[in-house]
């Protein structure tokens, strides 16, 4: 299986929160995959330039070179639109921006399990495979 990191799971992973830690081991000895959707990279790089946390985007970096940070093709864009519109039509959108949207849409095209903490706003998304750590 293939597991797809989201933004809040990276930053726990940062934060060396054990929980997390342990999950990930268990789920990589089991010889799950990981990666890191390109608008989670986003989502955590934007995060830490914003506050100048140098040691962390260190970490963050070295977490980069562990997994492969995977690109959205035009099949997840077009998802993510339909999604969207979805969302608008039934008057729940998803936060103040579209980045769960693209990570959805491209675990849905990729067929990637999400791996959250974010729940409550996935679970609104149909055809998403997800699952908590926490």
């Amino acid at each position: 299986m293939i597991y797809a990191l989201d933004t809040n799971i990276i930053s726990f992973m940062l934060k060396r929160n054990k929980e997390i830690l342990d999950a990930y081991m268990n789920a990589n000895a089991k010889g799950h995959v990981f990666v890191i959707p390109i608008a989670v990279y986003y989502e955590i790089r934007r995060g830490l330039l914003a506050v100048n946390a140098t040691v962390q985007m260190q970490a963050f970096t070295k977490l980069c070179s562990a997994f492969d940070v995977v690109e959205m093709d035009i099949n997840a864009w077009e998802k993510a639109s339909q999604i969207w519109a979805s969302l608008r039509t039934e008057g729940t959108p998803l936060g103040k921006d579209d980045g769960d949207i693209f990570i959805a849409a491209q675990c849905i095209t990729s067929a990637y399990t999400l791996v959250t903490d974010n729940v409550g706003d996935f679970s609104r998304i149909e055809g998403l495979s997800y699952i908590s750590w926490l």
